[in-house]
C-alpha cells in the first residue's frame, strides 16, 4: 500500500500487524514512516520508539529514527523561533 502511495491504508494494515504481533519491530517502523507521511508526528514519533525499544542495535530503525529526528526537530525549533 505505501509503494501505491495508500498511506492510510498502510496505516491500517500495519496498526493490525503491531496488534497481531507486539514484538514486531518492522512494523512499528513502517507505521512510523507512514504517520510521518501523513503528518502524525507525535504518532510517528512514539512508533519509532517502540521500534527502537524492540530491536535496538536495528540500524535500519535507527538510521530512520535519526532522519526522522532531524528533520522534525529542526522544523520544530525553528517555528518556536518564529513565535512572537
Amino acid at each position: 500500500m505505501a509503494q501505491r502511495g495508500l498511506w492510510r491504508e498502510a496505516i491500517y494494515r500495519w496498526e493490525k500487524a503491531t496488534e497481531l504481533d507486539p514484538t514486531y519491530a518492522a512494523a512499528y517502523n513502517d507505521l512510523a514512516i507512514a504517520y510521518e507521511h501523513e503528518g502524525q508526528l507525535d504518532k510517528a514519533r512514539k512508533a519509532y520508539e517502540k521500534a527502537i525499544e524492540l530491536e535496538p542495535n536495528n540500524s535500519q530503525i535507527q538510521q530512520n529514527f535519526e532522519l526522522f529526528k532531524e528533520i522534525n526537530d529542526r522544523t520544530s525549533a525553528g517555528k518556536e523561533k518564529d513565535k512572537p
